[in-house]
């Protein structure tokens, strides 16, 4: 009885093991990470560092998530060959089984942070791990300071995607109020101000165009994290800003009455039947030029942008940083939302001021196009021509106060105030200036010699734009032991023309980086030796400013990423070079 009793016990424990097995819904016991790949660093007595991962059954290592930041790239070390793989996160790779050996070549120093990244074969993918190792030559660097971008980056993989959400969210709010989101404004608000719509209506019309703004930028800056593609570049070719602005100026001819945008007849007719009774604009057409505005506001380099960008290609995370890039997207819509819509519920009924308020989103509409085509226009063009837009406006509010005499004493003086600037921008643009707050600075002495401290700073610079330059300079600081700065500049940037100006013009900072080897890193063109710059040390696009110590390392918690001014600069690079 009790031989019996045993073989039905062993019998219902093997179904139970094999129902277990069976079970889709079991859910698999998953290691660790740091119990699943198990991370050691060896010094050799050849003076080589090894660096070796003990992986669990089961598990398996990417081979191409292995990253070695600080690291001089000629002295990055050969990956062994690794096992053909195919799984839903990468397609065909090679991963490492095992274990997996990784030898740094000796005569390197300084800090390395070493990067990797690993999944389970039930399922689980682990999120990048990362540990510095310390190759000795080097005094240790503050493994807590990082750049913005990267504290950005790493709330993402650390904190909760609710909290990552709030955070985007708010930076987006703060972004809506820089000056690359300014051209969003006229095209939102001549969508629903003084359209008739309703309070709900306005809304709604407003809301699609938010909406397909943000999932375009969201879209493009998955698309060139993944791909490493220079998003910047791509947005920023002559040929589509000036088929944005040609779309902006068509836009405004309507608003002076040159001619009336019409669908034809047929199509017309059907849409007035069908949209009877609703006022207030097509919720496609401003989905239209939502997304257009998504394309405008995409290439704007700032850290928050960075960060995300920077997430997404170290994690392969594209939906949760696609996500984010999504609401960061809403955040920047938000205000102008508010603003068309809570704001157009205390402007008067329609009237005759009506024609005014047309006139005046003209003007705006004209006002953006010389915005889109400044990056590919020359300086004292691009002022010549807002001179010119300046004193068209002039005579329009001249006009204006004879129809609406009660605002006569306001119109009459604007009209002689835009006029006259407008002139001073056309004779300082004749001049060559480029200032278009100061358009006669350029026939002083004062600008002459600021002229001479620019063109100095400019010649302090070695222009790279190809990755075997860029090897060149830098082995030949690191052999004198001197500090490197990187550059990264566009011809396209305005941002890039905007630093030349006003912080490597001041002599105080040129003073302050004496003895510092400046490499300027043009990646104008959207090609192969551009691409290959801006990956070397992970950059998403221009301005951008690296910091390479004498030993040939990144500073890269000292990284600055966007524009900056002078007093900004000068304190990040006191506090770079105390570093070593």
């Amino acid at each position: 009885m009790r031989l019996l009793l045993s073989l039905l016990l062993m019998c219902l424990v093997g179904v139970a093991q094999a129902q277990t097995a069976n079970n889709p819904f079991a859910q698999p016991d998953f290691l660790p990470v740091n119990k699943a790949f198990v991370f050691s660093a060896e010094p050799l007595p050849s003076g080589e560092t090894r660096l070796q991962w003990k992986i669990a059954d089961t598990y398996y290592l990417y081979q191409k998530r292995f990253k070695f930041d600080g690291l001089d790239p000629a002295k990055n070390p050969v990956l062994p060959q690794g096992l053909e793989h195919s799984d839903e996160f990468f397609g065909a790779t090679q991963v490492y089984r095992d274990s997996v050996a990784i030898v740094i070549p000796a005569g390197t120093s300084g800090q390395v942070k070493v990067s990797w990244q690993g999944c389970a074969d039930a399922g689980l993918c682990y999120p990048p791990q990362s540990q510095t190792v310390d190759l000795g030559g080097a005094q240790p660097m503050a493994a807590q300071d990082q750049a913005q971008d990267q504290s950005l980056a790493a709330s993402l993989q650390q904190r909760s995607l609710g909290w990552s959400l709030l955070l985007f969210f708010g930076l987006g709010l703060l972004l809506a109020f820089t000056p690359c989101s300014l051209p969003m404004l006229p095209i939102l608000a001549g969508l629903v101000v003084g359209s008739g719509a309703t309070a709900g209506r306005g809304f709604a019309v407003a809301g699609s165009y938010v909406i397909s703004m943000a999932l375009v930028y969201a879209g493009l800056g998955v698309l060139a994290a993944l791909l490493g593609a220079n998003l910047q570049a791509l947005l920023q070719q002559p040929w589509l800003l000036g088929s944005f602005a040609a779309l902006f100026v068509v836009l405004a001819l309507p608003m002076f009455g040159f001619f009336e945008l019409q669908l034809p007849a047929g199509l017309r007719d059907r849409l007035e039947s069908a949209g009877r009774g609703r006022k207030g604009g097509s919720l496609i057409g401003a989905g239209i030029l939502g997304a257009l505005s998504g394309l405008l506001v995409g290439p704007c380099m700032t850290a928050p942008l960075a960060g995300a960008l920077l997430y997404i290609a170290q994690s392969g995370n594209a939906l949760e940083g696609g996500l984010v890039l999504f609401v960061m997207g809403l955040g920047i819509g938000v205000p102008l939302l508010l603003l068309v819509t809570v704001g157009s519920r205390f402007l008067p009924k329609p009237g005759a001021w009506m024609n005014l308020m047309k006139g005046l989103f003209g003007f705006l509409f004209l006002g953006t196009a010389l915005l889109l085509v400044r990056p590919v226009l020359d300086e004292s063009l691009w002022i010549g021509l807002w001179g010119v837009l300046l004193i068209i406006l002039g005579c329009s509010l001249w006009q204006q106060a004879q129809t609406f005499l009660r605002a006569k004493a306001l119109f009459n003086p604007l009209s002689l105030l835009a006029g006259l600037w407008g002139c001073l921008l056309l004779v300082g643009a004749a001049g060559g200036s480029t200032e278009l707050w100061q358009p006669l600075q350029v026939y002083t002495a004062k600008t002459v010699a600021g002229s001479s401290s620019a063109s100095t700073a400019h010649d302090a610079f070695i222009t790279i734009k190809d990755p075997t330059s860029l090897d060149r300079e830098l082995a030949s600081a690191k052999a004198d032991g001197q500090w490197v700065m990187l550059d990264y500049y566009a011809d396209w940037c305005v941002s890039c023309k905007v630093m030349e100006k006003q912080v490597f013009a001041k002599p105080q900072v040129m003073d302050a980086l004496q003895g510092v080897r400046l490499l300027r890193l043009d990646v104008t063109a959207d090609n192969v030796a551009s691409r290959e710059l801006l990956s070397r040390y992970q950059v998403p696009g221009p301005p951008s400013f690296v910091w390479i110590g004498p030993n040939g390392v990144e500073r890269r918690g000292q990284r600055i990423t966007g524009e900056v001014n002078a007093q900004t600069f000068l304190n990040n690079w006191n506090a770079t070079r105390e570093l070593l």
